[in-house]
Formats: C-alpha cells, sequence, structure tokens
C-alpha cells in the first residue's frame, strides 16, 4: 500500500507527478496561502510531509499527526518547524541543502547592483516618460570599486557571495560565529571583523546569517546607527535577522542610504512603511529563484521523503545543529 502524503503546496510539475505515482497524494492547496487550521485539518492520517518555509509546522500540527513519520522541508532553512518536538515523537526531518548556494549569491549581487546604482528608480523613471536625455547628475549611484563589503554570515552563500565581490573589486571583510580558517580567509581575500567593526567599516553589508535565538533582530536600530550614511543593506537570509520597523526609519531619515531586500521579518506581510520609499529595493523571496534550481529542489524534496518512508536514512537528514 502507497504511504498517504500531504503536500502543502505545488511543486513542479515534474517532482510533483513523480511522488503522485510513489504515494497516495493530497495537495492541500493550490493557493499562495495554506490556512494553518487546514493544515491541522489535512495532516491527520497522514505518514508523510512535505512542506515550505511558509508553513509553521508545530505542535498543534504534531498533535493532529498520530501517523505521521517523515516531514520533507523544500528549504534550506528548518526554523518553521519545531524540530525538537519533531524528533522526540521518532519523525525525521529533511530538508535540501547545497542548492541555492549560487542562485542566491547571484541575487545578492543583482541587489547590490540594483540598490548602488539605483536600477529599479532609473527603470520607474524611464516608464513614467520622464527620459529628456542625457544629463550628467542624472541618478547619481555609487561604485563599487574600492568599497568595503562586509559579510555576516560566511558560510557557503556568503563565501559564494565573496567570490563573486572579488570582480567587481570590492575589500572584503565578514563577521561570522566561528572564524574561517587561515586559508579560507586567503582564498576568499577576506579579513574577519566584530560584528560593531564589520558595520561601521562596510559600504555595504550582505547578511547570509542563518536565524536563530542569537540572530533574531541581530540589527536593530543602534546596530543601524554604527553605519555610514552612505552605506547600503542587502538581506537575502531570513527577515527576521532585521528589525524592519528600525530599517525603515533609518532609510526614511537617511541614516543609511539604501537597502535592498528579499526577505521580510513577517512574511509574506512587509513593513507598511518600506513599500513607500525610493531608496529599498524590494524583492518577493527569490533567491533561488531559477528553474534549474527550484526543479532540482522539488526532486530533492521528494526523494528525501520517499527514502524515509522507505525506512532508509535520507541524504539529507536534519542533523543536530
Amino acid at each position: 500500500m502507497k504511504p498517504k502524503v500531504l503536500l502543502t503546496h505545488p511543486l513542479l510539475k515534474e517532482a510533483m507527478d513523480y511522488l503522485a505515482e510513489q504515494t497516495e497524494l493530497e495537495l492541500a492547496t493550490s493557493q499562495d496561502f495554506l490556512p494553518h487550521s487546514e493544515l491541522v485539518q489535512k495532516i491527520v492520517d497522514k505518514e508523510g510531509l512535505l512542506c515550505f518555509l511558509s508553513d509553521t509546522i508545530d505542535q498543534e500540527v504534531l498533535d493532529h499527526a498520530p501517523a505521521l513519520r517523515a516531514i520533507s522541508n523544500c528549504a534550506v532553512g528548518i526554523n518553521n518547524i519545531d524540530l525538537k518536538l519533531a524528533r522526540s515523537r521518532g519523525i525525521i526531518v529533511t530538508n535540501t541543502p547545497n542548492i541555492l548556494t549560487e542562485p542566491t549569491a547571484d541575487l545578492t549581487m543583482a541587489l547590490i547592483l540594483a540598490t548602488t546604482r539605483r536600477i529599479v528608480e532609473a527603470d520607474e523613471f524611464c516608464r513614467q516618460g520622464r527620459f529628456q536625455g542625457w544629463r550628467i547628475d542624472l541618478f547619481l549611484g555609487q561604485g563599487l570599486q574600492g568599497k568595503t563589503l562586509g559579510i555576516i554570515g560566511c558560510g557557503q552563500i556568503g563565501q559564494a557571495v565573496a567570490r563573486r565581490a572579488q570582480a567587481f573589486g570590492l575589500k572584503i571583510i565578514y563577521y561570522n560565529r566561528h572564524r574561517l580558517s587561515p586559508d579560507r580567509e586567503a582564498a576568499l581575500k577576506a579579513d574577519y571583523r566584530q560584528l560593531d567593526t564589520l558595520l561601521a567599516e562596510a559600504d555595504i553589508v550582505s547578511i547570509h546569517a542563518s536565524l536563530n535565538p542569537d540572530s533574531d533582530h541581530l540589527i536593530t536600530g543602534d546596530k543601524l546607527a554604527l553605519m555610514k550614511r552612505s552605506a547600503v543593506l542587502i538581506n537575502v537570509a531570513r527577515g527576521a535577522i532585521v528589525d524592519e520597523k528600525a530599517l525603515a526609519k533609518a532609510l526614511k531619515t537617511g541614516q543609511i542610504w539604501a537597502a535592498g531586500l528579499d526577505v521580510y521579518e513577517h512574511e509574506p506581510q512587509i513593513e507598511p512603511d518600506l513599500l513607500s520609499l525610493k531608496n529599498v529595493v524590494l524583492l518577493p523571496h527569490i533567491g533561488s529563484a531559477t528553474y534549474e534550481t527550484r526543479l532540482q529542489m522539488s526532486l530533492m524534496a521528494v526523494n528525501n521523503l520517499l527514502e524515509a518512508l522507505a525506512g532508509k536514512t535520507p541524504a539529507n537528514l536534519v542533523k543536530d545543529s
């Protein structure tokens, strides 16, 4: 008998068809938002769950899932899952690591260029029919050569950004919970800094840390006050690392020059004060959104779940941190 599986949102077709062949599959919703109450209702008889960062897998969900044996999270992060409780009930949890690095690093560079060169403002200017010809002071931005990029969280994605940044002539400094080896620092041409020093020194601050109790609201109003007035803040990691209200105030008052965001503190809600500001570029969480990456992600999540339900140890089992 095929195992009963709940898929919270559609995957790319190839992956979803494959999952449907191997399991008794129920798709919870084809909409962008799945009410928590519906998730609780539909999980009751399921042995497997394939979910996303937007799905909160908490005690209420797990209490209504007596048959649940495996949770496959189609994401690298697992902060949407009560991991401790799941493990205490013998539920296997998997994720999709190591495939988001390159596209997310690419998007980071896109946000750096979009903010420093005011790309979105200039595009809107043209679409409004306001371009009347070349002008020496039209949309003056900031160059990158010789500037300092400060990377907060220098794991795989942070290091991929550092490699790209070298091509733009950026000086690289970084802050990490654990300092990199001297060989790795040399390869990346990156110098270690304490957080406050990095914030004060960097022209561009790019966040690539994971979300945990230590990094929740790591960037507060006080931290933003340490940054240069000409500085740019980029966040493609997790929204809650930045106090969005404080960021909106810093942008509005000119305390920092610009920001580029792909993630939000209360996603999908965006701090209303950010929406009206010209000096912030806002993206809808598309860091990994290339077809190739999202298909690989979908297939990895499916295979993780099928391996777990077959009694095997999944290749991407979430281990103790």
